[in-house]
């Protein structure tokens, strides 16, 4: 029996913010977002969406505004996202997230890796589409929760 002043055996070890906003969000992206529920599903929503969450709240990138970009990927896909001029609205960020949309764009259709996406309207399949909306909303709010939290 474990002893009430020691902390319960956990699988998974505790990351620092570093770590977590050192994490390669774009692989996370890449083979996560179509992957079957699992471990590289897990890793995307768990670790990777609090390492882009950490990323973004340092760029000082409002939740609102990742929110929003969630909306436009859910309505345009992840390529019209990744095509904006201006995806979020500090260059900084802007830039990351682009990164992070390009991945997404190109995450594989099936089982095994085939080739990026081309340029042009959405060629995802709609569910990754929604999944990657999902994934920036989690995003948003996690800035959102760090920041109600310092206050």
């Amino acid at each position: 029996m474990e002893h009430p002043e020691q902390p319960a055996h956990t699988e998974h070890p505790e990351h620092t913010e570093d770590d977590l906003a050192g994490l390669d969000i774009t692989a996370l992206l890449r083979y996560g977002l179509t992957a079957a529920p699992g471990p590289l599903r897990t890793s995307l929503f768990g670790d990777g969406a609090v390492g882009a969450a950490v990323l973004l709240d340092r760029l000082d990138t409002e939740p609102r505004s990742v929110a929003y970009l969630a909306e436009v990927v859910r309505a345009g896909g992840v390529r019209a996202a990744a095509d904006l001029p201006e995806p979020l609205p500090r260059p900084e960020a802007a830039a990351l997230v682009r990164d992070w949309l390009e991945a997404a764009a190109s995450a594989p259709q099936g089982p095994a890796p085939q080739a990026p996406a081309p340029q042009g309207p959405s060629t995802q399949d709609p569910a990754t589409d929604d999944t990657a909306a999902r994934w920036l909303h989690a995003v948003a709010t996690i800035i959102e929760v760090r920041r109600r939290t310092r206050r």
